[in-house]
This record gives C-alpha cells, structure tokens and sequence, in this order.
C-alpha cells in the first residue's frame, strides 16, 4: 500500500469506474477495430485511470489492442491483466494452468503484447485446484519484487483461499462478478475486504449488457457471443430476467435515467466497489462516467429492491462445469 492509501502504485484513490476490455474482442460479438480504439481513447479522454484486460481475451489479441491504443498516450491510465489459463486453437491448449514456471513465462507475454515494462495490477485468473494457490502466488510476488508487476489482485475467490494468499504477499483488489443479480460478494466477502483494506473490483456490472435494456430477444445475440452458453440467457430464465430488466428500467426512466447509469450508480451505492464497466463504444463510455457520478436518494434504492431483489435472477451466471470450479477456489 503506498502513501496514499491505495493498495495500488500510481492510484490515490477508487475509480469511479474500471474499463474492462473484454468485448472488443470478440467475446459478445464482432466490434470494429477502430470503434474498439475510440472507446479506449474515449475512456483516456474522459479521465479514466485503470483499464482491465487479460491474456485469455482473444488468445492475446487484446492485450494488443489496449497496447497500441495506449501507445501513442503513455501513462495515461493504468493496466491490469490477468494470468491463469491458457490458450490455443486446440481444446488441449485450454485450461488452467497456474504453476509458478508458467506464471513467469505467460507475464514475458504479456509485457511484451501491452508494449509496457510493468504491469499495474497483475490478476490471478482463477485459482487453478492443481496447485496450491501458495505456490502460485509465491510466484506472483517474485514479480512484483523483479519490478515487472506493481500490484497483485486475484479473480472470483472466497475468504479463506484470500486469506492464504494473503500471508504471503497482499492482496490489491479481488475481483468477482457483481451486480443487481450477482450479488454474492456480500455474504461475508465485502466485509472481510473492508477489514483488509482491499479493494473489490465488480465485472459484469450492467449483467453482460443485458441490464442496458438493448437485448430484447435471443435473437439479438451474434452466433458467436458467448452469452449464448450462459444459463441466465437461455430457455425461460430469458424472458424471467428481462423482465426484471423491465421493472429496473421503470424505476430509472422516472429519474430521467438510463437502465445502464442506473445499474451502475447501484454498484457504485456500496462504497467498497469498483464497477467494471465493459464498454464497446463511445457512448457506453459517456453513460458508464454519468451513473458512476450519481447521487441518489434512498427512496430510489428502496423502490428498486422492491422490484429486483437479491436472489431473483433466473438462472447461473456461469455453466454447471465453470461454477463448480468457482466453488473449489472459495
């Protein structure tokens, strides 16, 4: 933690929200490689300070892309990536695969793709039930005193695997999906962040984009969005959660609001959490910096848990296979 406070070198205080980069490459369907820089130049523009990718994005490609966006402006914003999986065009090539000679070779990668000689915020992906997350981070934390990474954060982990990652290097910021319907960081984890003085960083904060209202149907969504895989999106759990998007979009349209500054301005209500907001145009930029500057009052909050309360999406938010994993790293 430096003198300011911030468990992050270079940051003095939370963003009002983190970019994640993740949709520019592909992931939620095909994005315009110039409109895809515009929304990370937007994002500089309009002051933003830290920029979430990963190496798993694209097989790489997006580290590439925030590299060369960043290029022409250096030291503009922070860079955080991630570390874990592995990649390749193969179904062999892919996994999780943490050990300590991999997490060396893959940060190589990674500096040499973003064009940068450290990395900000370094992320364990997921933790890989292989190899004790100790040795895993005892790797991490080699990095950070080599000087290639300034900071260390771990991805979607319980309590318990944080505390013993914890004993041996700090943990930054943990990052876990959170947002009106993944609301689990707040059974004991936020506070325990809290005490810790870690940051909590929430990706997925508009619902994979479904919570902006645009998605009306299955239809709406490329052959090759991956949300297609995702069970809150599939069968009837589809049109259950979109109408909680409706009744969300009621209580935003009487404040003259969108359902994305909204959801956002919600996130950012719990004085601990980040949003990661996945932009793919300029405009969500715009709309992301407008709810992370919200104020409101609480009849707001109260009217918008009596129509969307905890618990009441339909569905999981990942595959049974994937949140099993989810579960082994608690």
């Amino acid at each position: 933690m430096d003198a300011s406070g911030s468990p992050i070198p270079g940051l003095s205080s939370r963003p009002g929200f983190v970019l994640g980069t993740m949709g520019l490459t592909g992931y939620y369907g095909p994005v315009d490689r110039d409109l895809a820089v515009a929304t990370l130049h937007r994002y500089l523009d309009r002051g933003g300070v830290l920029i979430d990718t990963a190496d798993l994005y694209a097989d790489g490609a997006n580290e590439v892309l925030v590299g060369e966006a960043l290029r022409a402006r250096p030291g503009a914003a922070l860079i955080a990536t991630k570390v874990g999986y592995t990649f390749g065009a193969r179904a062999d090539q892919r996994g999780l695969d943490a050990r300590p000679e991999r997490i060396a070779a893959a940060c190589e990668a990674s500096l040499k793709r973003l064009g940068v000689e450290a990395i900000d915020l370094y992320y364990l992906h997921r933790v890989d039930p292989k190899v004790p997350v100790e040795d895993t981070w005892g790797a991490m934390a080699r990095l950070v005193t080599e000087g290639k990474v300034r900071a260390l954060g771990m991805c979607e982990v319980g309590p318990q695997t944080l505390q013993r990652a914890a004993a041996i290097h700090p943990v930054a910021v943990v990052q876990s999906e959170y947002s009106l319907w993944s609301r689990e960081p707040e059974n004991g984890l936020l506070s325990l962040l809290a005490e810790q003085g870690t940051w909590f960083f929430g990706y997925a904060s508009l619902g994979r984009g479904f919570m902006s209202g645009a998605i009306r149907s299955p239809a709406d969504f490329s052959p090759d969005d991956q949300r297609r895989d995702m069970p809150r999106f599939q069968g009837e759990n589809f049109q259950r959660n979109l109408d909680l998007v409706d009744a969300m979009a009621h209580v935003a349209k009487a404040r003259g609001l969108t359902p994305a500054e909204l959801a956002i301005a919600w996130c950012r209500r719990q004085g601990l959490v980040v949003p990661i907001v996945g932009a793919t145009r300029p405009e969500h930029v715009d709309e992301a910096f407008s709810g992370a500057e919200l104020s409101l009052p609480e009849q707001v909050w109260a009217g918008l848990d009596a129509v969307f309360p905890v618990g009441a999406a339909a569905g999981e938010r990942y595959s049974a296979a994937a949140m099993q994993r989810l579960a082994a790293s608690r």
